[in-house]
């Protein structure tokens, strides 16, 4: 392979670094340790006009995200747990990845990707979890074997930022190396 793998982290809230970028930058801290190139859009890259098909014109936030996604071997995303499912926000940077739907690689086909959501128990965290997941699914991208639910109503996040639970900090650097080996295999099967 030429090139680095490109994993793409699309999460959070526009909190300045919460719970779920923290979890997200560590995710991809590992696919980066693996050799991959990582990119980060959190926070403020998702406040997005809200997606509509029948409008073409793209903000420039919205291209960057579009394009990223494009360019991808794999993705990581990661949203909290708003009432039972994942965010507004979230979503609606998804609902841009129809804009992929005449692509070569058609959303997410032929991408790993991994699911990390935080929330303040463990029924919202996994719930948003899920929801991610099944919607991985539905735009055709291989969701990994570990899925990543976080309870922030522990301690997980010291000040600094750093994850203080062990466990909780290998299942994330667990998912990005999952993500970083679907990734490189898919984008150079002779390497597999």
């Amino acid at each position: 392979m030429t090139r680095k793998p490109l994993i793409v982290g699309l999460g959070g809230t526009l909190r300045d670094f919460s719970s779920t970028e923290k979890a997200l930058r560590i995710a991809l801290d590992a696919a980066e340790a693996e050799g991959c190139e990582t990119v980060l859009l959190a926070g403020r890259a998702l406040d997005l006009p809200p997606y509509s098909p029948d409008d073409e014109t793209r903000s420039e936030e919205a291209s960057r995200l579009v394009d990223a996604i494009r360019r991808a071997d794999g993705v990581i995303l990661g949203s909290p747990g708003y009432h039972g499912g994942m965010s507004g926000l979230v979503k609606n940077a998804i609902d841009y990845i129809e804009d992929l739907r005449t692509d070569a690689r058609p959303y997410l086909e032929g991408r790993a990707v991994g699911a990390v959501a935080t929330g303040g128990g463990w029924q919202g965290a996994v719930t948003t979890m899920n929801a991610l997941r099944d919607v991985v699914h539905a735009l055709r991208g291989w969701n990994t074997p570990l899925g990543v639910a976080v309870n922030t109503a522990e301690p997980v996040f010291g000040p600094d930022g750093d994850c203080e639970d062990a466990k909780v900090r290998g299942q994330l650097e667990a998912l990005g190396r999952q993500v970083a080996g679907f990734a490189r295999a898919a984008a150079d099967p002779a390497a597999a």
